[in-house]
């Protein structure tokens, strides 16, 4: 400790040794825990998927003892998010997988001396689209899709067409 002077009187709330302020950091936005790579969080974090799966059976156990309506009701909304989360997930997998084979394609081509070539936004929802058809041909759901879009774009016309009173 500091040797103080004893002629002057000695403060009522001396304050003996600084404390030093917790420093409160929030680990998404600081670098000191790296940078977000989905890859990386996909693999480290796979086992989630496994019990994500097991909740998902338990509830739809849940849901087939069920008896009293109410608590059927929040078990079927809760399952519904659950399969919305995955398919969601599934979505965002093959989303990341296309833009992984894109850059894979552009370093072979770089490899061979050629210029990269990126895709533009729209080029890509082009292509999205068209994998989208060629899926649903080859699930057989291509029509009823086709019928259902058909629908709705007629509702839209509809909607704009000024209304005819007499």
């Amino acid at each position: 400790p500091l040797e103080m002077s004893a002629k002057k009187p000695v403060p009522f709330l001396r304050q003996v040794i600084p404390v030093r302020k917790k420093v409160q950091r929030d680990p998404r936005f600081d670098d000191l825990s790296g940078e977000y790579k989905p890859e990386i969080f996909m693999k480290t974090y796979s086992f989630l998927d496994s019990i994500k799966k097991q909740e998902k059976e338990m509830v739809q156990k849940q849901l087939k003892k069920c008896r009293n309506m109410e608590q059927k009701e929040k078990l079927q909304r809760l399952l519904n998010r659950m399969t919305q989360q995955e398919q969601a997930q599934k979505k965002q997998q093959k989303l990341r997988e296309r833009e992984l084979s894109l850059k894979r394609q552009q370093r072979e081509l770089a490899k061979q001396g050629k210029k990269p070539f990126f895709l533009k936004k729209s080029e890509k929802r082009k292509l999205e689209l068209a994998e989208k058809y060629a899926e649903l041909k080859r699930s057989g759901k291509l029509e009823s899709f086709l019928n259902k879009k058909r629908k709705r774009n007629a509702i839209k016309d509809k909607r704009h067409l000024p209304s005819q009173k007499n």
